[in-house]
């Protein structure tokens, strides 16, 4: 088993002929699709046209998505490599130029009133016809081609720089610890440090480093959600969150259904908060610190070889069809397991239909939570499997789906886990599982109330660091209750959470709580019907890219817009949280 993944898959190295002449090709394609473009909206014959514009749109997506993979891979695993940079550069620049022709194209869809002729005559059209209806009904929210092209290129100095300035303050910030200097990442993760006056010092030490670049970081702030609003202005939508909605594909009324459900249930986690301060010694809530301090003992170390045989064996029982990609990736170079000098952080997965497989990035120490992410990015993976059959311009689902089929994963790898567990480890798998959930419900919720606020007070005044904080620490009384120390929060959530920083991701976070809720929801429903659930949870993944996420869901039987819906997977971990409370 190979312990570094391949990307021979899509190309060798730069040096391989395959991706000189295909990085050759690609802004080839880009011009003549440019000339396509211009031509569409004087055409004759719109019949073919469409026919042209599809297949354009198709070897632009199949190309670029292959080269930004190999490239994108490249960097994640060597951040320092040069001529990585360098071929980043270029595929950027030429992906910017491509703003325009795409404007141009989806307009030009959307303004053949007789599509439905074309769709119902060819099968290809057919397959795109949720696609072709989709453009159609978000024509009306773009500009001019010229105002397009200039937004895409003045974003490059604009909202872009604000989110990488914050990217760099962030990861450049040097922290005093006791006697040492460390980065940011290294002094927050202390926060799951065994020993308490680890995690206290660290906190105070995070926060008032955190102090030297807060005014810096409320200006990425404040000109990225200035953009957002000016551009919805533009486009001529009411909101943010009405543009969020609608890219991702949902309704408000399934969000309120959830919101509805979430705000019901925030007294169980503050209950759950509580008996944790409880246990901790605490008396008024638990304060910041502790929020993620491990309780119980678990200390069972895995090698690649054991996570492997541990995941397929626990997989079996749901699906033969999700333990044999599991042993495939693990056979197949997907996956980079190891921390290195120059590798990024964290874990991720990129999906890769156009050659169908996946790539896995995890920095494994051996642990049993190692093991969980892994099988959290494997059910990426799984998703991509499920709609790699798609034609190509078929194969992108919004952001409120994207973690089902991952968290749906987690479940059922922390059941098996649980279940196996002796009663101290059972608390700290029970505990971790509990952090994690809180963390979608009052910390998600806590971060949707103060990005609705920000873009509010954005459209009419400056929001200075002070106001940030204080708007930050509301939030957080509001969701986390009296579940923490209403003295002991943490007021710079909003600098250190990268997802504020997106001028083209706005309320990047409700999809945490969708995503972890729906795939609660399933695996209840799974536990119910047993193997008979296993096809219908394939067909909502299958239709997670050519359906809205509520259309996807009644594939598994499944009525978002009922608030019943989500309590029922609320009130599933309200009894996991009497469990841990039972047991502790």
């Amino acid at each position: 088993m190979n312990k570094e993944w391949s990307l021979d898959v899509l190309y060798k190295g730069y040096d391989d002929e395959n991706y000189k002449q295909d990085k050759e090709k690609l802004p080839k394609l880009i011009d003549e699709f440019s000339v396509h473009s211009n031509s569409l909206m004087n055409s004759a014959d719109k019949e073919k046209s469409l026919l042209e514009t599809i297949d354009y749109m198709e070897q632009f997506q199949l190309l670029a998505n292959k080269l930004g993979s190999f490239i994108y891979l490249k960097q994640a695993v060597n951040t320092t490599d040069g001529e990585t940079a360098n071929e980043i550069s270029f595929f950027e620049k030429q992906i910017s130029l491509t703003s325009k022709p795409i404007a141009v194209a989806k307009k030009f869809i959307a303004s053949i009133d007789n599509i439905d002729e074309y769709i119902n005559k060819y099968p290809k059209l057919k397959e795109y016809e949720f696609m072709l209806k989709e453009i159609r009904e978000q024509s009306k929210y773009l500009l001019s081609d010229d105002v397009e092209e200039v937004i895409a290129k003045l974003n490059i100095s604009a909202g872009s720089a604000w989110g990488n300035m914050q990217s760099y303050l962030t990861s450049t910030l040097e922290v005093e610890y006791k006697d040492s200097v460390i980065t940011l990442p290294e002094v927050r993760n202390k926060a799951y440090d065994p020993d308490v006056n680890v995690r206290k010092d660290a906190y105070a030490a995070e926060l008032k480093a955190l102090e030297k670049i807060k005014d810096a970081i409320s200006f990425s702030l404040n000109n990225i959600k200035t953009q957002v609003n000016t551009i919805c202005e533009l486009r001529g939508y009411t909101s943010p969150l009405e543009m969020t909605l609608i890219q991702s594909r949902m309704k408000k009324e399934t969000l309120d259904a959830m919101l509805e459900a979430m705000r019901e249930y925030l007294p169980v986690f503050h209950k759950y908060l509580r008996h944790k301060a409880k246990l901790m010694g605490h008396a008024n809530g638990l304060p910041w610190y502790d929020l993620f301090a491990p309780l119980g003992e678990s200390d069972r170390k895995f090698t690649t070889e054991e996570a492997k045989d541990y995941l397929v064996s626990h997989f079996k029982g749901f699906s033969e069809e999700l333990a044999d990609m599991v042993a495939e990736a693990f056979d197949n170079s997907w996956i980079d397991f190891y921390p290195r000098k120059g590798k990024v952080g964290g874990a991720f997965c990129s999906n890769m239909p156009f050659v169908k497989q996946s790539r896995i990035l995890t920095n494994f120490t051996g642990s049993l939570s190692d093991v969980v992410t892994l099988a959290h990015e494997l059910g990426h993976a799984y998703h991509g499997m499920n709609i790699q059959e798609h034609l190509p311009l078929n194969v992108e689902y919004s952001m409120p789906v994207a973690e089902t089929a991952s968290t749906f994963n987690e479940l059922v790898i922390m059941e098996a886990a649980i279940k196996q567990a002796s009663e101290k480890e059972k608390i700290a798998l029970i505990e971790s599982q509990l952090q994690d959930v809180t963390q979608i419900i009052c910390d998600i919720y806590s971060r949707y109330l103060f990005e609705s606020e920000v873009f509010d007070r954005c459209r009419k005044e400056f929001l200075f660091a002070d106001e940030l904080n204080e708007i930050m620490l509301n939030a957080q009384k509001t969701a986390y209750g009296d579940g923490l120390d209403p003295n002991c929060l943490h007021p710079y959530m909003w600098v250190v959470k990268s997802h504020y920083y997106s001028e083209v991701l706005s309320f990047y976070n409700f999809p945490y709580a969708f995503g972890g809720l729906l795939a609660r929801g399933l695996y209840e429903k799974f536990k119910n019907e047993g193997k008979d659930f296993v096809p219908k949870y394939q067909a909502m993944l299958r239709a997670t890219t050519v359906n809205t996420v509520e259309g996807a869901a009644r594939e598994a039987g499944i009525n978002l817009e009922d608030p019943d819906f989500w309590r029922q997977s609320l009130k599933s971990v309200e009894k996991t949280i009497e469990e841990f409370i039972r047991i502790s």
